[in-house]
Formats: C-alpha cells, structure tokens, sequence
C-alpha cells in the first residue's frame, strides 16, 4: 500500500528542497505524493511556476508525511499572510504529530515555519547553518542542533541543507521501505546513501568528492560500499582499473591523503554510527572493519 506524503508548498520555495525529496520518493515507488498549499499557484525560487496545487486539507489519512520545504528569502516568505495561513494550518496538525499519526519532516528552512506553528518545542530538530541561529531565537523551546544532516526526534525529521533534503528521503524510504530499496533509488539518483542523522554536515561520505577525477571516484565507490571490508591497494587499484602506484599519486593529489587514511575515515565513522545506534564500543569497532576497540580508539586518535 502507498503511503500518502503531502508536500506544503508556497511562494519563493527552494526548488531543490521540493524536488530531490519528490524524486527520490517517486523513484522508490511506494509514495502517493501530494502537493498543496493556500495558493493553487507559487512561483519558485528559480522563477519556474508551479500550478494545480490541492488546497490545504481538513486533515491528513493517519500514517502520512508532511514535508514542509524551504522557501528563498525566508525572512520575507514567512512572513506573507500566504505564509501564515499554512502556520495557522501547520499547527492544526499539532495533536496528530504528536500522537505518532503523522509525520513532520522539514527540509532547510522550513523549520523555522514549522517552529512558528509550535511543531518544534520540546523536539530536537536542525536547520540550514545561516539560520539556526534565528531558530534557536525564535523557537527557544526547541533543542536545536548544530552541524547535522538531518535530526530524526519522535515523529520529527528536520534537515540541514538543500540536498539534506535528498538525504532525508532515502532515510525515510530506508525506514519504511528497507535500506535495499534506499540504496537503489540512491544509485539510480548518483547521490550517495551513507549519511545519518547524526554525521556532521561535512563528514568523511563527502569531505572528499570535490574532484573530477574518474578513476578515483570508482576507488572512493568501492571502499564507501563495503568500508569494513579488509581493502589493500592493489585490491582497489585493480577494480578501479589503474596501478597500484597511479592510484596512491592520484590520492594524493586530488585528496591530499593516502588510500588507507581514506579508508580509516570510513571505517571511523560507520564505528561512530553503530555508537550512536547503541552499540558497544568492541561490536561497533567490529561491524566497522577494526580488528580491536583498541584498534578503533587508535584511529580516532590519528583522526580527532
């Protein structure tokens, strides 16, 4: 059965935050996606119009998703009368999010909207960097984040940057649809299914992909897959169709570090996953590739 997910779109809404969230759900196919708002027509951020938009329901069918986008200039598009109709709308939805009939997912901006309706107090949440600080202000009850992707609080998911946004649906498509069909939809997309909740806004999945160099992008591919895997260079040079030696110069000069210094930042960090999911120190530094806890705390402190 499809789930319903209804996207509250306004004037000036950030046109990735509407999108990649719509495409990956089209793409795992088990979405009924809706978008509405107080206006059957919005401009978007880019200057593209969108049309035929459902007015703002009564109420949502219990197990739905909300998804309150970003807006551009949101100082000023949040504080139109089109902005504080879907508020006033917003915090009608209050009784059923906090029942657990409903979830709130909001993307960049859009907490700051969801925070004004009084979505957001008592939850943790996070925000795009350049306005959490307005969000902290504006919604004090609120235990607001730094540098994370995406915080899931409950019934609650809130993301940092626009293509946070993209993140946060392959995890709500992971979540209800398993990680398989996550990590097709992501391959389909040519984004990367590694961040969590809890990773840093720039963590070891991205810290290093600011290059145009193929070969290295299919070494990268190949440990990010399978990080616990016992990888050696030859191993990962031969895949990616190159030397061994080419493979070590070419880290080095598009990453600035070594292959298996590559490696040890994802081993690290899927440790520091499996940590935060409740794991022990020994079972987390195992499901991670390290031989040893011991092993894990000395990386982390080549690393931290």
């Amino acid at each position: 059965m499809q789930r319903n997910v209804y996207f509250v779109t306004l004037p000036g809404v950030m046109s990735l935050d509407l999108t990649g969230p719509a495409e990956a759900l089209r793409l795992a196919g088990q979405f009924h996606l809706h978008y509405i708002g107080p206006q059957a027509e919005v401009v978007m951020s880019t200057g593209l119009t969108v049309s035929h938009l459902q007015p703002l329901p009564e109420s949502l069918p219990a197990g739905s998703i909300l998804i309150m986008p970003g807006v551009a200039e949101s100082t000023e598009n949040f504080a139109s009368l089109v902005a504080q109709t879907a508020c006033d709308w917003l915090h009608q939805q209050k009784s059923a999010i906090e029942a657990g009939d409903l979830t709130l997912v909001c993307i960049c901006s859009g907490s700051l909207l969801a925070g004004k309706a009084g979505l957001l107090d008592g939850y943790q949440c996070t925000t795009h960097h350049d306005v959490i600080g307005r969000l902290r202000q504006q919604v004090p009850a609120a235990q607001v984040k730094d540098n994370r992707i995406f915080v899931e609080d409950r019934s609650v998911l809130t993301s940092a940057g626009i293509s946070a946004g993209i993140d946060l649906a392959l995890h709500l498509i992971a979540t209800h649809l398993g990680p398989q069909a996550a990590l097709d939809v992501a391959r389909e997309m040519v984004v990367y299914f590694r961040r969590g909740g809890d990773d840093p806004q720039l963590s070891p999945w991205l810290r290093y992909r600011n290059h145009l160099h193929p070969a290295v992008h299919r070494a990268q591919n190949l440990m990010a897959a399978e990080p616990e895997s016992a990888w050696q260079v030859e191993d990962v040079a031969a895949k990616a169709h190159i030397s061994s030696r080419h493979l070590t110069r070419l880290f080095r000069q598009h990453l600035g570090i070594s292959v298996r210094d590559y490696h040890e930042q994802l081993r690290i960090a899927i440790a520091q996953q499996r940590l935060q999911q409740g794991a022990g120190i020994e079972k987390a530094a195992l499901a991670a590739g390290f031989s040893s806890a011991r092993q894990f705390r000395r990386a982390q402190e080549r690393w931290c």
